[in-house]
């Protein structure tokens, strides 16, 4: 069976300054979700469904999804402030939907097979995705506890010169099992290293080599209903509704902890980058032209 590549595109991009999605940084106008798709597709996902906003479906179907209609099964599934499990209802006052782990949520009726999930703007490179295609297609889908994967990156190799980002900061087995996966906000680059403000408000020391989520994962179906569940207690627990978000590292964190899950994370030399900010986008475009001097990739991914 064939996996399906989950990609999340339904953020506002507010620290970007626009739909950092549609951006063009490859040399023929390429986006960075045009390269996932294309290395996706190099290592055998047989399916796409891309977790957009409802306002933004035109533009993006317009601009990005007729170029991969052609080569791949297409779905859409939309991120909604108020969908919400039963019961629940959005603060009269809050904006925005509810983070990562509620967009993977999203994709519930389109996704019934093996999946992976990535960020639309983050750019992680082909031997990351062969990794998850690896995994997908090998690992027992009624496997219990549910085994999903996570391919991990070092910390010095994803912070942004522009300003902060934020980042699953990972412990794991020596045989390669996550142990630990701790959302945190705020991070900045601080030499070779990282660092944060904490909750009391102290600058606290991270460092660069930390192996850190990218939102880089491989799932089963199970999920969806393991992410219902962890949704509700998010929901009845929270005391911040307005402002507050249900970030996937953290539910996949709360499903090792219930015994649903274990997580294997898989190496990769591949580097990083990604636009967080306006000021990022210049060294993506250096990366990649870099990349296709060196042949990884056609001067012009969809001739």
């Amino acid at each position: 069976m064939q996996p399906t590549l989950v990609i999340l595109a339904a953020g506002i991009g507010s620290r970007y300054g626009g739909l950092k999605q549609l951006e063009s940084v490859g040399p023929g106008g390429e986006t960075i979700m045009d390269y996932s798709m294309y290395d996706a597709l190099r290592a055998g996902f047989g399916r796409a469904v891309f977790v957009i906003r409802p306002d933004m479906e035109a533009a993006f179907r317009d601009t990005i999804g007729q170029r991969y209609e052609r080569r791949i099964p297409v779905a859409y599934a939309f991120q909604r402030l108020e969908d919400l499990p039963s019961g629940f209802s959005a603060p009269p006052d809050r904006t925005k939907p509810w983070g990562t782990g509620q967009a993977v949520l999203a994709a519930r009726d389109e996704v019934h097979e093996p999946f992976a999930v990535v960020n639309a703007d983050d750019f992680y490179g082909a031997n990351s995705f062969a990794a998850l295609a690896r995994f997908l297609q090998q690992t027992d889908v009624d496997e219990q506890p549910a085994t999903y994967a996570m391919v991990g990156f070092t910390l010095r190799e994803t912070l942004s010169a522009a300003g902060s980002v934020n980042r699953g900061c990972c412990q794991s087995t020596s045989d390669g099992w996550l142990e630990r996966i701790t959302e945190i906000t705020g991070i900045e680059r601080d030499g070779a290293d990282g660092r944060h403000m904490d909750t009391a408000g102290v600058m606290q020391k991270i460092s660069g080599d930390t192996r850190v989520s990218m939102n880089t994962w491989g799932f089963r179906p199970v999920l969806f209903q393991q992410l219902r569940q962890l949704f509700e207690r998010f929901l009845r627990d929270n005391n911040a509704p307005q402002t507050a978000e249900f970030h996937l590292p953290t539910a996949v964190q709360d499903a090792m902890r219930a015994g649903w899950a274990r997580v294997r994370v898989l190496p990769t030399p591949d580097v990083w980058c990604g636009v967080t900010h306006v000021a990022d986008k210049p060294r993506v475009v250096e990366m990649i032209s870099e990349l296709v001097a060196r042949g990884q990739y056609p001067r012009k991914l969809w001739d």
